[in-house]
């Protein structure tokens, strides 16, 4: 299985993830990526990315397509592996359960896809977990899949890299924005002709499912539960302060009006994206690099918040699975807009799976290049 790879080119593949900044000529396209050519393929080898977040395990599986990758496959599914972290500091044992589950269904798709080369990684949840590394071990027994448990820096470039093309042209700093189930990742970056410049970064323990355990159950009534978003809202303000204060003093927080450019990737912005365009069911191509009036996002965010979890589960693009997470989701981004006022909003269905998938193409298609050029010399004599 594609996992079962040495330790030295999963080394490498690691290593090729902080080399991909170096490519150039990025564009967006329909089904993937549009860049400067990658390296010389063959046509049926596949790549893999696992992400396994806080809240849900997500697969995605591609060839390169001449200057593009396309897709082949893909999965996803809310496994809530951080359900209950923050009060025990631990992961439960349903949700790791939950989560194999889900694993299981990526490494039989990777096997089933012939993949070449796989990257699968954990973020905040196995972070934070006392029994993450035990549970990291698990997967591989049992599923065969190496998770690499990556920090919230390598979550964030990976972030950007996946999504920045989405970014609306523009001159001066721009800001990019993830919002997960265990923390949300700001990347204040520099537009260049290749990927962008990374200028500073924060990463703060609050997403979705944090957010929403540390402040408990909903009111029963209007009031009690807008106040309590109030307190949300607040919470994640004071955890952006020093960050905010960065921005300010280097000058970034006033462009001229209407100049600021902001992108988010997350379930909780394609899902207002959703509302936004009164979808009656989840559509990507309709949401993916879709620009929306931030005020519209507001507006929505606060019709969310006073609403009941009854109400907010009979909404189209939101149901069972994300009424209870997406107020912590508007809060979040309300902060983010609070810190970083933009008129509009970019909206992202693509993030850290792409990022890494560009990364192990554009590495391993090297690693091929060179290797094919020492063996050219030797049968030169050179």
């Amino acid at each position: 299985m594609a996992e079962h790879i040495p330790s030295a080119m999963q080394a490498e593949a690691a290593r090729g993830a902080d080399a991909a900044p170096a490519q150039t000529g990025n564009e967006a396209c329909a089904d993937g990526w549009r860049a400067s050519p990658f390296p010389r393929h063959s046509p049926r080898q596949a790549y893999a990315a696992i992400d396994l977040g806080t809240n849900n395990c997500r697969l995605l599986i591609a060839r390169p397509s001449g200057e593009n990758f396309a897709v082949i496959d893909a999965f996803s599914r809310v496994v809530r592996l951080g359900e209950g972290l923050g009060q025990t500091g631990r992961l439960s044992q349903a949700a790791m359960d939950r989560s194999l589950g889900a694993l299981q269904v990526c490494a039989d798709k990777l096997r089933r896809r012939n993949v070449h080369l796989a990257r699968s990684v954990a973020t905040q949840a196995c972070r934070q977990a006392t029994n993450g590394e035990a549970f990291i071990e698990r997967v591989k027994q049992e599923t065969g899949i190496a998770l690499d448990v990556i920090t919230a820096r390598e979550e964030a470039r990976l972030a950007v890299l996946g999504c920045h093309i989405l970014l609306e042209p523009g001159n001066g700093p721009a800001m990019i924005f993830d919002i997960g189930g265990g923390s949300t990742e700001l990347v204040l970056i520099e537009s260049t002709a290749t990927v962008p410049r990374i200028l500073d970064w924060q990463s703060v323990p609050w997403g979705v499912v944090s957010l929403t355990e540390t402040f408990g159950p909903e009111g029963e009534d209007r009031s009690a539960r807008q106040a309590r978003y109030a307190g949300m809202r607040e919470r994640v303000a004071q955890s952006f302060a020093d960050f905010a204060d960065r921005v300010a003093k280097a000058g970034c927080s006033a462009p001229p009006v209407g100049m600021l450019r902001l992108l988010g990737t997350s379930g909780t912005v394609t899902t207002l994206a959703s509302l936004h365009l009164d979808l009656p069911q989840y559509d990507r191509r309709a949401v993916d690099g879709l620009i929306v009036p931030a005020d519209s996002m507001r507006a929505i965010s606060a019709q969310l918040s006073a609403m009941s979890l009854a109400e907010r589960q009979e909404l189209p693009c939101i149901g069972r699975e994300r009424a209870d997470l997406v107020v912590a989701g508007c809060a979040i981004l309300e902060a983010i807009l609070d810190l970083w006022p933009a008129g509009r909003l970019g909206v992202a269905d693509r993030g850290i799976r792409e990022g890494i998938l560009r990364s192990l193409i554009a590495a391993n298609g090297e690693g091929d290049r060179l290797r094919a050029e020492v063996t050219r010399l030797r049968r030169e004599g050179m």
